[in-house]
């Protein structure tokens, strides 16, 4: 990454600003909404048969829409368990818009949110200070270990807390999506290594696989409608480069000759299809259901 180009992740109101915009375009939330209503139960009622109880952290809870979908099926499967429920988020604005949706959700009653304004690291460290023996019996980690330095240290010490039959949920962009090639092709450029990482799903398997540890997948086919990156100026379209690259005001900071190249990739059939004469982008994701 040039010294022009800085991190989308380094100006929340932006990053906030594309992320809506990439919610608006893709069909990612209703891949995960149809995972979440059609196979998720299943898993709450393996894990949950004959308890009172059930503890939950939510790893990168961010605006938490997804969170208390999770927790709305989790409560169906099992109407009369005590849940509770540590909420992991770094962004205070991401956290206490998180909050007031709690706030407005029906039917929580039974939950117990305990709210922890920190990295994934920080609550690591937080949680060997207070020495806990505490057991979860389901942690989620969706779409956030690009935020992470050490994936890998960070799966094992939250695998590490899990109940005997416990499960540990994380979701990434598919190693075959779009963004596999994308980030494959134009890591180096586009990466801030200090801040985020590109990280796909089959990055994870690769590591799962090779230290034994056992797992379930589910490929969520999503796509995202990129055709305004092409027209010049479009302000719908500058913004979606920006969340594509992570790099903050991509079509004005990018040197000419990346940006150029980043463009005839993003169309070419190697990364998108032409579909009715938009540009479709594949946003494929993958679910990996860990065993402790």
């Amino acid at each position: 990454m040039t010294s022009r180009m800085k991190c989308l992740a380094l100006d929340y109101e932006r990053y906030h600003k594309t992320f809506r915009l990439f919610l608006e375009l893709s069909s990612e939330h209703q891949a995960m909404s149809k995972f979440i209503h059609e196979s998720l139960p299943d898993i709450f009622a393996r894990i949950g048969e004959g308890k009172t109880t059930f503890d939950v952290i939510s790893v990168g809870s961010g605006t938490g829409e997804v969170d208390l979908e999770i927790l709305s099926q989790l409560i169906k499967v099992l109407p009369d368990v005590k849940v509770g429920c540590d909420m992991v988020e770094p962004s205070e604005p991401m956290l206490e818009k998180c909050k007031e949706l709690v706030s407005r959700t029906p039917n929580l009653g039974n939950v117990n949110f305990t709210w922890n304004q920190m990295t994934a690291s920080e609550f690591e460290k937080h949680w060997r200070e207070r020495q806990s023996e505490k057991k979860l019996d389901f942690i989620h980690m969706i779409q956030m270990l690009y935020y992470v330095t050490d994936t890998a240290a960070t799966i094992s010490f939250f695998r590490s807390l899990l109940n005997e039959n416990g499960k540990l949920l994380i979701i990434l962009v598919a190693g075959e999506s779009s963004w596999g090639k994308l980030w494959g092709t134009y890591q180096k450029e586009l990466c801030c290594t200090e801040i985020t990482q590109c990280v796909t799903a089959a990055d994870i398997k690769r590591y799962l696989t090779a230290e034994g540890i056992s797992f379930e997948t589910f490929v969520l086919p999503s796509t995202m409608d990129i055709t305004e990156c092409f027209i010049p100026g479009d302000e719908k379209g500058e913004l979606l480069l920006d969340f594509l690259t992570e790099v903050l005001d991509f079509s004005h900071s990018a040197p000419p000759e990346l940006k150029a190249g980043v463009m005839s990739f993003l169309r070419s059939p190697d990364c998108s299809s032409q579909v009715n004469g938009r540009i479709i982008f594949n946003n494929n994701l993958e679910v990996l259901v860990l065993d402790p």
